[in-house]
């Protein structure tokens, strides 16, 4: 049985190696003011990466073109999870720099 505070670690872990790979993140808030989520970008090569935590078992990563137009609900792209925050940013950190996915 893990505890909450390994649970923390790990994605502590997985979100600084996301910062070292050269994600830049941001912190949408809702209409109270209240954190919607944290979302992680990287533009790189002709592509963009995108991570989404909502909490840590909602999260969504997605690897599109560089020309999508939106890029947080893109109707373009070469790869997508969901699921459990870690296991997303894990497989997003899989993904190979030297070519789209």
């Amino acid at each position: 049985m893990t505890s909450s505070h390994d649970a923390t670690a790990r994605a502590t872990v997985r979100l600084n190696a996301l910062i070292l790979r050269g994600f830049q993140f941001l912190y949408p808030r809702d209409h109270r003011g209240e954190l919607a989520a944290v979302v992680g970008v990287r533009a790189h090569d002709n592509v963009i990466d995108i991570v989404r935590l909502h909490d840590e078992n909602d999260a969504i990563a997605t690897r599109m073109p560089a020309d999508e137009v939106n890029v947080l609900v893109p109707t373009r792209y070469s790869w997508q999870r969901t699921g459990p925050a870690c296991r997303v940013i894990e497989e997003l950190l899989e993904l190979p720099d030297d070519r789209i996915a």
